[in-house]
């Protein structure tokens, strides 16, 4: 007499479930070659935003930025490129565009990049990522 596990079915739809969102966050991985960080509103405190850089097939590279209580969205743009120039060096390029963008390209010949925020403790700020 053959038993049945009763819990067989279940097993098989949470495996399923990770396997299904584990293909989804692959396919949301789409590297680019230049990424535009957009910045609105003002600071209403201090905190930190963490950006990772994250190179095809080579180490991934976090950036974080001090956002000062009051910064307005264009000195939270320049502060984002000080911060990604001081510790990217010239391995990308970083700069302001329209006052309130930072521009971020890799070099030509380099891998493509996925560019996200893995950490945002300053209030009011919105940030918002987009490629090119």
């Amino acid at each position: 007499m053959q038993v049945r596990d009763r819990n067989a079915p279940t097993r098989w739809k949470v495996v399923a479930s990770w396997v299904l969102l584990f293909a989804s966050a692959i396919a949301l991985a789409s590297p680019s070659n230049k990424w535009r960080i957009q910045v609105s509103s003002d600071a209403d405190s201090d905190g930190v935003v963490v950006f990772r850089i994250a190179p095809v097939k080579e180490a991934a590279i976090d950036v974080t930025v001090a956002v000062p209580k009051d910064a307005g969205e264009n000195h939270v743009a320049k502060l984002i490129r000080d911060a990604m120039r001081a510790k990217l060096g010239d391995a990308y390029r970083v700069e302001v565009d329209d006052g309130e963008d930072v521009l971020v390209k890799k070099r030509l010949g380099d891998a493509n990049f996925d560019l996200t925020i893995v950490q945002k403790t300053v209030s009011g700020v919105r940030i918002s990522l987009d490629k090119e």
